[in-house]
């Protein structure tokens, strides 16, 4: 059976949107999310925001759920070994938060397959799902970069858009009710 490494912020988790609306409740300023593309992520807050939120506790707890991940992961599960990775190491109270989101939005999902790491380029699957080339770069098996603000020049990857689009590029069904 196939493994497939699943990254979380960005990809599971819709940080992007979730910095928007931190900031806006921070600061009472709504950002154009058009105004973010191709941006590093962090520096698409002013005065270091991002770093700031992302030291904040609970951040990662209440981050939103990428639509469709929930059902296509489901899937992905009857004909592929997945793990969840996540690079959790450089925000430590990340390791329960995010622990805590995958038991809460991905019950299916065993703690075997969860790991929180500090880089990436000790993974071994045959497929990796990530925003970042920094994780892809280095990666021997299939890379299929999830698009993200901060990633929008990037060329040199497999590139899906959304849940659906990585439902279409690894074959599994998603049943109509469950999407």
């Amino acid at each position: 059976m196939a493994r497939i490494a699943i990254d979380m912020d960005n990809v599971m988790a819709d940080i992007y949107s979730h910095y928007l609306t931190y900031y806006e409740a921070a600061n009472g300023i709504k950002l154009d999310p058009q105004g973010l593309l191709g941006v590093p992520e962090g520096e698409i807050l002013p005065d270091g925001a991002v770093r700031r939120f992302l030291l904040t506790p609970g951040f990662f707890r209440t981050a939103p759920v990428m639509p469709g991940s929930q059902e296509v992961i489901k899937a992905l599960m009857e004909k592929y070994e997945v793990f969840i990775v996540s690079a959790a190491m450089e925000f430590p109270q990340s390791l329960r938060e995010k622990l805590e989101w995958l038991h809460e939005h991905f019950p299916f999902i065993s703690w075997h397959n969860i790991v929180l790491c500090g880089s990436k380029t000790i993974v071994n699957a045959d497929i990796m799902i990530d925003d970042y080339d920094k994780n892809l770069r280095h990666f021997k098996g299939r890379q299929l970069l999830f698009t993200s603000p901060h990633n929008i020049h990037l060329k040199d990857y497999e590139r899906v858009h959304n849940w659906e689009e990585v439902a279409a590029a690894l074959e599994v069904e998603v049943p109509a009710a469950r999407v």
